[in-house]
C-alpha cells in the first residue's frame, strides 16, 4: 500500500469515530489538506451512543479516559471543568453520554472554527450510497444525487444495529417500532450485556413496572468499575500467539496470583489492556473462532464494566425482582393473541420454557452479517467485491493499517475504515481510548508524518 500523502479525504459517518479522525487529520500543517465529513443524521458528533438525552445512560468510562485526542489524555477532562459540568476535582466520575456527545460537537465546531478560512473541513449532512475507487482517486455518491470526488474515503460508520432477522418480532429500545407500553406489560429483553441496561434504564425512565425478563446464553451480567492499580506488564511478558487453553490459563495463574498478593482481577484485566489487540492478532483463527464462540462472553462482562452508580440500581432492581435473569437459548417465537409466545430453551435443561410476553427488545448487539445490514455504503462496497467480511464476520477485513481488504485479497491504497467497523482486525476498537488512538495512527498513515 502506497503511503504518499493524501490532500484530499472523505470521511463516511460523522460519528465518534468520524469526529475524532478529522481532528487527529487536521493537526497536520499541509494547507492543501481537505477533509470532508458525511453524515447522515441531523447531528455531527453524536451518532448512536450519544445521542441518547436520558441522564441515567452514562459513560461507561470515567472522565479521565474519554479525551478526544491520543496525546493529550486530560482534554476531556479540562473541558468538562471549564464548562464547570462537575463541582469537585474527582475525574473518577462517569458522565452522561449526552455530555460527551455535546463535546465532541464541540470538538468539531472548535476545528470548523479554525480552519474557516481556510477551507480545510467540510461538513455534508446527507447519506452516502456508495464509494468507487478511480484512477486518479475515490468518487462518493450521496443520496441527494450529487458526488464528491477525493483520494482517499475512510468509512466510520460505526455499529449496524439493525434488529436480528433470527428475531422478526423483536424490536429495538427508541427504534419506530417503539410504540407506548402499559407500565405494568410484561417484557423480554434479549442479551444481558450494556445494551441491556440501556433498555431497562429507558423503560425505567418511562416509568415502567411490570416484570423484565432478560435473557441471554449465561445469563451474565456485566461487573462493576472499581479503582485499580494496573499490573505492570511488558510485552514479553504475554504469550503471544498460542492457542486460547495456553492463554487462558495464563491469565488465570496471573489473576490469582495477583489476588493472593491482595489485589484484584480488575489489576490484571487494565494492565494487559495496552496489549489486548497484538494478543488478538496474535491468535490462529482456531483461537480466535473459540475465543468468540467460548470465551467472549466472560470477557466482555469483566472487560466491559459498567458505572458503580447503575450497577448499584441494577443489583437493587434484581433483587426485588424487578428484573429476572435466565440463562437460556432463544428457540423461536410467535404471534399468539395480543402477545408474543417466546421458546426458551434453558442452560443445562432439555425441556424448553414458553413465555407470553408483551414485547421483545432486541439487545443483542452488532449486526451478525455486513452483507445484508443496513449501511448501504458498507453493503454496496461488498456487494461489488471491493470489500469483504472479515473471516469471523465481526466487521470488515483491513489491515493493521486500517486498509479495507477486497474480495480478491488485495489491500486498498485508497478505502480504510476505522472504529468498530474494523474489530475482526483489532477486536478491542468499542472504546474511546482505542479508538483515538487508532484515528492517531491512520492520520499518519493518510497525511505523512
Amino acid at each position: 500500500m502506497s503511503e504518499r500523502p493524501r490532500s484530499s479525504i472523505a470521511i463516511v459517518g460523522g460519528g465518534a469515530s468520524g469526529v475524532l479522525l478529522a481532528a487527529h487529520l487536521l493537526k497536520s500543517p499541509n494547507p492543501d489538506l481537505r477533509v470532508t465529513l458525511i453524515e447522515r443524521a441531523s447531528a455531527f458528533g453524536r451518532g448512536r451512543a450519544y445521542s441518547t438525552a436520558l441522564p441515567d445512560h452514562v459513560l461507561n468510562v470515567s472522565a479521565m479516559g474519554m479525551s478526544g485526542y491520543a496525546d493529550d489524555p486530560e482534554h476531556f477532562w479540562r473541558w468538562v471543568q471549564a464548562e464547570e459540568i462537575v463541582t469537585d476535582d474527582n475525574p473518577a466520575v462517569y458522565l452522561p453520554r449526552a455530555v460527551y456527545g455535546r463535546y465532541l460537537e464541540e470538538l468539531l465546531e472548535s476545528n470548523l472554527d479554525r480552519e474557516s478560512a481556510t477551507g480545510r473541513l467540510r461538513l455534508v449532512r446527507e447519506t452516502c450510497l456508495g464509494v468507487s475507487p478511480t484512477p486518479s482517486g475515490v468518487d462518493v455518491k450521496l443520496a441527494n444525487g450529487t458526488s464528491l470526488a477525493c483520494h482517499a474515503v475512510v468509512l466510520a460508520v460505526g455499529h449496524d444495529e439493525e434488529p436480528s432477522p433470527e428475531h422478526p418480532l423483536a424490536i429495538r429500545i427508541d427504534s419506530p417500532d417503539d410504540r407506548p407500553l402499559d407500565p405494568n406489560a410484561h417484557v423480554l429483553i434479549l442479551g444481558t450485556g450494556l445494551s441491556m441496561i440501556d433498555a431497562w434504564l429507558t423503560l425505567e425512565h418511562r416509568g415502567h413496572r411490570g416484570e423484565i425478563v432478560a435473557v441471554s446464553r449465561r445469563g451474565l451480567l456485566p461487573s462493576t468499575h472499581r479503582k485499580s492499580k494496573p499490573i505492570r506488564l511488558d510485552i514479553a511478558d504475554v504469550p503471544l500467539g498460542t492457542e486460547l487453553s495456553y492463554f487462558v490459563g495464563w491469565l488465570r495463574d496471573l489473576i490469582r496470583a495477583t489476588q493472593k498478593a491482595g489485589g484484584d482481577w480488575r489489576d490484571v484485566l487494565d494492565g494487559l489492556r495496552p496489549f489486548n489487540q497484538r494478543i488478538w492478532q496474535s491468535w490462529p483463527a482456531s483461537a480466535k473462532r473459540r475465543f468468540v464462540e467460548h470465551t467472549k462472553a466472560w470477557w466482555d462482562i469483566h472487560r466491559h464494566r459498567m458505572a458503580p452508580p447503575i450497577h448499584a440500581r441494577l443489583t437493587e432492581a434484581v433483587e426485588a425482582g424487578r428484573i429476572r435473569l435466565v440463562a437460556a437459548r432463544v428457540e423461536g417465537m410467535t404471534e399468539q393473541g395480543d402477545g408474543i409466545a417466546v421458546r426458551l430453551l434453558h442452560r443445562h435443561s432439555k425441556t424448553p420454557e414458553t413465555l407470553v410476553v408483551d414485547r421483545v427488545c432486541d439487545c443483542t448487539g452488532i449486526t451478525k452479517d455486513l452483507s445484508v445490514g443496513s449501511i448501504a455504503v458498507v453493503r454496496d462496497l461488498i456487494e461489488r467485491g471491493l470489500a469483504r467480511p472479515d473471516p469471523l464476520r465481526l466487521g470488515l477485513d483491513v489491515t493493521e493499517n486500517c486498509a479495507v481488504i477486497s474480495e480478491n485479497n488485495s489491500a486498498s491504497a485508497k478505502l480504510f475504515a476505522v472504529g468498530p467497523l474494523t474489530r475482526g482486525t483489532f477486536f478491542e476498537i468499542e472504546a474511546i481510548p482505542d479508538i483515538r488512538a487508532q484515528c492517531a495512527r491512520l492520520a499518519k498513515v493518510l497525511v505523512g508524518k
